[in-house]
């Protein structure tokens, strides 16, 4: 049976992603079931009002009419006249007041689900992500929903409403025929629109990704302006942006004259249907079928009717234009996570701080094995330094501890658990990383050391850089604490940047420690004093050291050597040089080149 039921179902794959985007909108909607139930009422009250005042305006214009029209009887119309007109605006209003705050809350409620969804997301994918395009999408998709529901709930369903009383009315009050007529030209002119939006729908997406292009070629190069400068590029980085620029230009003028071509369809159907419709109200009055206030309730209607009918091409090409900027949105919440906790996991337990790899195998991408069959372990309370030549693999082990990706083959555990097996947030709560390449948010220095652990109080955050050695260049700035470190940190030097990078990380207090080449880009004389620093912090901790200089890990409980992706000798200072292998090889070049740079 449920075979059968499946075979029969239709696949996600067969239905419109614009029909799916709506309906993913839904729950964000229904939340507030109430207030959308009220308004939708409110939606129809206001549409019956709007259609009566045609009908009390016949009244009063046949009442008029008369030789001798009775004062009382118009009187009354004409206040009931002005009450629907007051009631049909009213309700409108209420309506746009009571559902304000379902489109504003769906709109928070999306954006922090993408928000959270983007940093679920693997490394993998945020080293390939676009930024400007990404926060583009992000950004088109966020408005596309207010104005999605706007147009759907408040525009294009009123007005349908609209034409279908109308069309009853006319049926009712006066023959089929007008009737007839208004289905003819709401028909004809709904097909006509959604055809040719339809068939320009491709240009509008084209300029939109065209401008995405665009935007993240103008944030990629103003975010790298120095090496812009560096190499004299401007005229360069500026004939790629107006490349951009001119495709996008030439598919957003495709994109207005299909526009003008749809305009100039709708002017002529609109204007087809209110010609016929005159006529034969026109000739009812002649043939003595119908009242001349006949003929004011059918202009009446003609005027509410197709007043609004002259934008539903207009909505219609938005809603369009919504749901394409929410498909991409919602294109992001789609993707899938690269890491993910198990249903089973449970919060890492940190008794000593014992991290283990064990038959450890890796590729980013399977041609292209990293990790081969590694195998070590750190103490609890000691330090393993990797060394080894660029694409060894050294880096990649700080990744797969963090668990920034899964092993394929082998597993890594802490205290005996399997970091697979734990939650994310518990594994990476107990490590602490200092990279090589600090990144500073665009903050202040409190902010940014603070955000080791954003509940400690300022007393701890002072402690944290007194210990990193940053406390009195702090307090010796103008702005102090309150100094805003620029762009990714830019306006401090790399040895500042490096001593925030220590300070936020000893608010963190890890158990274990991760310093991935954190002083290879600083010089020797910063490097010997923040390597103090450094060597201080993971006295206390289980500390794992990817260095590129040989001479800050000679303390070190033990040095493995990869080559390759593999472990090709380990051991401590001294006896690796005894092997006079490929740690004894490295070591004498260094020193080669240190002793080179001290003669100059």
């Amino acid at each position: 049976m449920s075979r059968a039921v499946h075979s029969s179902a239709v696949p996600a794959s067969a239905v419109d992603p614009s029909l799916r985007s709506v309906g993913r909108l839904f729950p964000y909607l229904w939340e507030f079931r109430g207030r959308v139930l009220l308004a939708l009422a409110l939606l129809v009250g206001a549409k019956l009002a709007s259609v009566t005042v045609p009908l009390v305006l016949k009244d009063i214009v046949d009442a008029l009419d008369k030789p001798r029209p009775e004062l009382v009887l118009p009187l009354a119309l004409i206040m009931a006249y002005g009450f629907l007109r007051f009631a049909s605006t009213t309700f409108a209003d209420l309506r746009d007041v009571i559902f304000g705050k379902v489109t504003q809350r769906a709109m928070r409620r999306i954006n922090m689900a993408v928000f959270e969804h983007l940093h679920t997301l693997s490394l993998r994918f945020h080293l390939e992500r676009q930024t400007g395009g990404l926060t583009r999408d992000i950004e088109r998709g966020a408005k596309a929903v207010s104005s999605l529901v706007g147009y759907l709930l408040f525009r294009i369903t009123p007005t349908v409403l609209e034409i279908l009383m109308v069309a009853a009315v006319l049926v009712v009050k006066l023959d089929w025929v007008f009737g007839a007529i208004t289905l003819v030209t709401l028909v004809a002119y709904i097909g006509l629109t959604m055809t040719i939006t339809d068939w320009r729908t491709q240009f509008v997406r084209r300029a939109n990704t065209l401008d995405s292009e665009a935007y993240t070629k103008a944030i990629d190069s103003l975010l790298n302006y120095e090496t812009v400068k560096y190499f004299a590029n401007e005229r360069y980085e500026a004939a790629r942006y107006d490349k951009s620029l001119a495709e996008w230009e030439d598919m957003a003028l495709k994109s207005q004259r299909t526009l003008g071509l749809l305009n100039a369809a709708q002017a002529g159907v609109i204007a087809l249907g209110v010609t016929a419709m005159v006529w034969r109200a026109g000739a009812g009055v002649v043939e003595g079928t119908l009242t001349l206030g006949d003929l004011v309730m059918v202009n009446a209607f003609l005027l509410q009717m197709f007043q609004p009918l002259s934008f539903l091409g207009v909505m219609y090409r938005e809603i369009k234009q919504s749901t394409t900027d929410i498909e991409r949105m919602f294109a992001l919440l789609n993707r899938p996570r690269e890491v993910e906790d198990r249903a089973d996991a449970r919060r890492l337990e940190v008794f000593a701080g014992e991290v283990a790899f064990d038959h450890v195998s890796f590729a980013y991408n399977p041609d292209r094995p990293i990790l081969h069959d590694i195998s070590f372990a750190i103490p609890a309370g000691r330090t393993v330094a990797v060394v080894g030549a660029s694409g060894s693999g050294k880096s990649t082990l700080a990744r797969l501890l963090f668990r920034f990706y899964d092993v394929q083959q082998g597993g890594i555990r802490i205290d005996g658990q399997d970091i697979r097996h734990v939650t994310q947030d518990s594994l990476r709560q107990a490590i602490g990383v200092v990279p090589q390449d600090t990144v500073l948010f665009n903050d202040s220095i409190y902010h940014n050391i603070a955000y080791g652990r954003p509940d400690a109080d300022r007393e701890e955050i002072v402690a944290a850089a007194r210990a990193a050695h940053i406390l009195d260049f702090i307090e010796r700035l103008p702005q102090g604490w309150e100094t805003v470190v620029g762009e990714r940190g830019l306006k401090l030097s790399g040895g500042e940047k490096q001593r925030v990078a220590i300070a936020r990380t000893l608010l963190k207090n890890p158990a274990i420690l991760i310093l991935d080449e954190a002083t290879s880009a600083l010089d020797t004389r910063t490097e010997k004093a923040i390597q103090a620093e450094l060597m201080e912090m993971a006295k206390t901790r289980t500390s794992l050291i990817i260095a590129h200089r040989l001479s800050t890990i000679i303390e070190a409980d033990e040095i493995l050597v990869m080559d390759a992706g593999r472990i090709v000798e380990r051991g401590r200072h001294a006896d690796l040089l005894a092997q006079n292998g490929v740690y004894a090889h490295m070591w004498a070049l260094q020193q080669q080149r240190s002793e080179g740079s001290e003669s100059q």
